[in-house]
């Protein structure tokens, strides 16, 4: 896709679904959630440009919001699956976000769980703008430590101790995609983040899904809060646990159903 080789996965039927992993993070994430949305429609889940196994040659160049909307849409485009069932989590919710703006046309419905939206406040932008900082000084004295620093500071030592030592090398094998987005435009941690206005927002008109969680810090759950409250057609609901958010989680689940129907039934 647009001269990068990108991992795919491709299960089940009928209604397209998306998923947009979040970053540092890989499909490799997504696999039970994959396999469960899937019984609910045609899902399409991929490493992201740089990440895992759509990685770059080892490549650290800068990867921006531009450069991942316009992958996904050349996919949805290969695969036939116009419109589909978005859904993004974290900073895959941002890319869903700005590819519904950018290709309303491509996107049935909206799920956003806790997309890395800060700029919508002070108090949340301040917060991205130190964990930044934050990160690139740890890029600089060890770039192999990225991933899990990120969620480390972002989330808390417990909930890093708490992956499974497998878990933990997928997130190492996403240190280049995530230092490549450090030094791209537009995304949650680049220097210039994407700046959304209240009357872009307004004018989508797809049914959205924005999904926080009673664990998360702050700064993400006010973010979605924010957010929902500026996408007129959002509906909201809060899960257990932390930022993390199931992808197929049954509020999920329950909202592609409901939306999966043709446009014309």
């Amino acid at each position: 896709m647009n001269g990068v080789e990108l991992h795919v996965e491709v299960g089940g039927e009928g209604i397209p679904i998306l998923g947009l992993h979040g970053t540092p993070s890989s499909a490799a994430m997504w696999a039970d959630a994959a396999t469960e949305l899937a019984r609910h429609g045609r899902c399409i889940t991929y490493d992201r440009r740089g990440f895992l196994r759509s990685r770059l040659d080892g490549s650290v160049a800068p990867v921006g919001l531009d450069d991942h909307v316009d992958d996904a849409l050349a996919l949805l485009d290969a695969l036939d699956a116009v419109p589909a069932i978005v859904i993004g989590r974290s900073t895959g919710g941002l890319i869903a976000l700005e590819l519904a703006l950018r290709s309303p046309r491509s996107v049935r419905a909206l799920v956003l769980l806790e997309p890395a939206v800060f700029t919508l406040d002070e108090a949340s932008r301040t917060w991205a703008d130190g964990l930044r900082r934050r990160v690139l000084d740890a890029e600089s004295r060890d770039p192999s430590t990225v991933a899990e620093f990120i969620i480390r500071d972002a989330l808390g030592d417990a909930t890093w101790d708490a992956l499974p030592a497998a878990l933990r090398e997928t997130f190492a094998g996403t240190n280049d995609g995530t230092r490549a987005e450090l030094h791209g435009e537009g995304l949650d941690l680049s220097a210039r983040p994407r700046e959304f206005g209240a009357a872009e927002l307004a004018a989508l008109a797809m049914p959205i899904l924005v999904v926080a969680a009673t664990d998360s810090p702050d700064p993400l759950r006010r973010s979605a809060a924010l957010l929902a409250d500026l996408l007129p057609t959002s509906e909201t609901v809060q899960v257990p646990g932390g930022h993390l958010i199931h992808p197929a989680d049954t509020a999920v689940l329950a909202f592609i159903d409901r939306h999966a129907a043709p446009a014309d039934a």
